[in-house]
C-alpha cells in the first residue's frame, strides 16, 4: 500500500488473512499464529473474505464493549473512546447519535472488502463473531460451505477450532 501515513489512527490495518494474533485490551504480547487449516473434522467452513456483513450488520447499535475495554480505550487509545457515549459505541462524537455504521470499518476500492481499522482493539462483541453456526446462516456469512449446513456439529466444531484465539468455545456444540 502506497503512502503509509505516520499516524497509527491512520495506518491501513492488516488484513485478516495475514493472520496475526488480535493484540486486546487484556493481552498486550503479540502473538503470531498460521492460518493453515485447523479443520480436523472435515467441515468445510473457509476463512473470513472480509465481505462485511457482519460489520454493517451490528454496527447501527448492535454491539457493546464492556467497562473494562472502554477504560483502554480511554487510556490507550483516545481517538476510539472518541465514539463511546456512556456504554454505548459508535457514537458521533459531534451530534452523540447513534452512526449508522462502525466508523473503523474501510471499505476496500474496487472491490467488496472490508477492513476494521482497529482491529486489534476491537470490542469483544466484535472479536467473538462468529460465535455458532446459526448466527453465521442468519447473517448469511460467506465463511459457510454446503456440507457446512447438513452437518452443523461439525461446522460448530471447525468454527471453535478456527476462533479458538479469539474467544472461548460455543456451548452449542
Amino acid at each position: 500500500m502506497a503512502g503509509l501515513a505516520t499516524d497509527p489512527m491512520e495506518q491501513p490495518v492488516r488484513l485478516l488473512s495475514e493472520c496475526y494474533h488480535p493484540l486486546s485490551p487484556r493481552d498486550l504480547s503479540r502473538r503470531e499464529w498460521t492460518c493453515e487449516s485447523r479443520d480436523r473434522s472435515g467441515a468445510e467452513l473457509k476463512q473470513c473474505n472480509q465481505c462485511g456483513k457482519c460489520c454493517t450488520k451490528y454496527s447501527d447499535g448492535g454491539l457493546v464493549a464492556t467497562a473494562d475495554e472502554i477504560e483502554w480505550w480511554e487510556q490507550f487509545q483516545p481517538e476510539i473512546a472518541r465514539y463511546v457515549r456512556g456504554e454505548k459505541i459508535w457514537m458521533d462524537p459531534e451530534t452523540s447519535q447513534q452512526l449508522k455504521i462502525c466508523p473503523w470499518l474501510i471499505k476496500s476500492p474496487n472491490e467488496e472488502k472490508y477492513t476494521c481499522a482497529i482491529y486489534h482493539n476491537r470490542p469483544d462483541d466484535c472479536r467473538h463473531y462468529p460465535v455458532n453456526i446459526e448466527q453465521m446462516v442468519v447473517d448469511e456469512c460467506e465463511m459457510l460451505e454446503p456440507r457446512d449446513l447438513t452437518d452443523t456439529i461439525r461446522a460448530q466444531r471447525t468454527l471453535d477450532d478456527m476462533m479458538n484465539d479469539s474467544r472461548p468455545p460455543s456451548n452449542s456444540r
